[in-house]
Parts: C-alpha cells; sequence; structure tokens
C-alpha cells in the first residue's frame, strides 16, 4: 500500500509541474476537431489547380456559429451563384443541401451507417439531414453510408442518392506549395439516378480523395479515379 501511494503522489506531482510549465500530457490534449482542418467557420478561402493549369477556387462563408457554406468553382466567374450547406450540430456536421442553378436542392436520407471495418451501426436521423462527417476527429478510420432523395425545390422534381464515404485519421501530407502538413483524407463515392430512366439502379458519377490539411483548410490535394483521372494540389490559402 505505501509504494502504491508513492507511485500516485509521484503522477500527481508530475501533472502539478507540467500544468504549472503550461504544458499538458499526450493523453490530455484535446483532439482535434473538423473545424481545425476544414476552417469551416472562418472566412476562409484558397485555389487549387492540376500542376501548370488554370486554378479553381473554393470559399467558406459562415453564416452563423452553427452554420456554414461552402461554394466551389472559377475564379474568374466569381461568386459562381452555387454553394453547399452545412450544419454543426452536436458531434456531427450534417448537410442540409446545396444552391444551384437559381435553386435551392434539398437533401435528406432515408437510411445511414457508421462503420469501422466491418461492423456498421444505424445513424438515428437529425431531420433527416446526412450526417456529412464527426467534429470530433477520430484517431481510426472510419466509414459513412448514406442513401436518400434530392429534391429540387423550384419543380418538385426528385432523384435518388448514394453516398459513401471514408474518412482518414489525420496523417502526414504534402504538396509542392506547402510541404508537410497534417491532413484529414475523404475518400468519397457519390451515385445517384439523376436523368436516368424511371426504375434504373443508381450509377456512380464522382469517386475521388480529397485531403484536408490543418491549419489551412480544403482541397490541400485531390485525386479523382470518376469520370476521369485528375489530379490537383493547393496553391494558395487566405482570409476574405
Amino acid at each position: 500500500m505505501k509504494a502504491r501511494s508513492v507511485r500516485i503522489s509521484a503522477a500527481v506531482l508530475l501533472s502539478a509541474v507540467l500544468a504549472t510549465a503550461g504544458l499538458t500530457s499526450p493523453a490530455a490534449a484535446a483532439a482535434p476537431v473538423y473545424g481545425d482542418f476544414s476552417m469551416m467557420f472562418s472566412r476562409s478561402a484558397g485555389q487549387y489547380a492540376p500542376p501548370g493549369e488554370q486554378a479553381f477556387q473554393w470559399a467558406w462563408s459562415p453564416q452563423s456559429a452553427t452554420e456554414s457554406q461552402i461554394s466551389w468553382g472559377d475564379p474568374r466567374a466569381w461568386p459562381p451563384g452555387d454553394a453547399e450547406h452545412f450544419v454543426h450540430a452536436g458531434d456531427w456536421v450534417l448537410l442540409d443541401g446545396w444552391d444551384g442553378n437559381g435553386t435551392y436542392y434539398t437533401q435528406r436520407v432515408t437510411s445511414e451507417s457508421l462503420c469501422h471495418g466491418e461492423e456498421c451501426t444505424p445513424i438515428p436521423s437529425d431531420g433527416g439531414r446526412q450526417h456529412y462527417v464527426q467534429w470530433t476527429v477520430p484517431a481510426q478510420d472510419y466509414r459513412l453510408v448514406a442513401e436518400g432523395t434530392v429534391t429540387e425545390q423550384s419543380s418538385g422534381k426528385t432523384f435518388r442518392f448514394r453516398h459513401a464515404q471514408t474518412w482518414g485519421a489525420p496523417a502526414p501530407c504534402s504538396v509542392a506549395a506547402f510541404g508537410e502538413r497534417t491532413c484529414i483524407t475523404q475518400s468519397e463515392s457519390w451515385s445517384d439516378d439523376k436523368d436516368l430512366p424511371a426504375g434504373s439502379p443508381v450509377r456512380e458519377t464522382l469517386r475521388r480523395d480529397i485531403r484536408i490539411a490543418q491549419g489551412l483548410g480544403m482541397a490541400f490535394s485531390i485525386d479523382q479515379q470518376v469520370p476521369a483521372p485528375w489530379h490537383a494540389e493547393a496553391t494558395e490559402y487566405w482570409n476574405w
């Protein structure tokens, strides 16, 4: 009992010394959050391009303490007139829908699952909005699968979708313009039946890997496989 008391006292003493010095042990360090990587609640922006080619641009526009929207497009024709709308709720970032073509597209899920390895569990609905990414960044990879319907508000037309994402744990990453950083990676596949004959199965229209750099933001690098192979890297970041 006496030896155990000595060990406890030593641990308490070490903790006190670290606290006095303004340091924390690795176990006590706060886990990073998605906002630390995406920069979604700052007026952040950036450009990315295939080597030697014309740049594309993205920009976050926070709407409140819990809502933000991001636009993607050609910097020569900015703003692009479309934006994805995200909501921070609890330990999730939810996707509500997006603006485009002069209308709003509301996205609502009919089923969602969170997977670790081969083990998947259903995600309880939050108003039907898609659970897009976990706010607290886990130390291990995880997978999200969402299926549902998108409704074009101007016409009432609908189409079905399936969105599968694997979110990679923080890991080293690098590009020519910014050197080595820490990134999370979104590997996503989007399928839908838009413009297909009634009763058709959904078809994959997009598959890509996007690296998001801590303290910088979106599109640190992009490797697209579908609809065609394509690679781009970040060239600029700024706040507006």
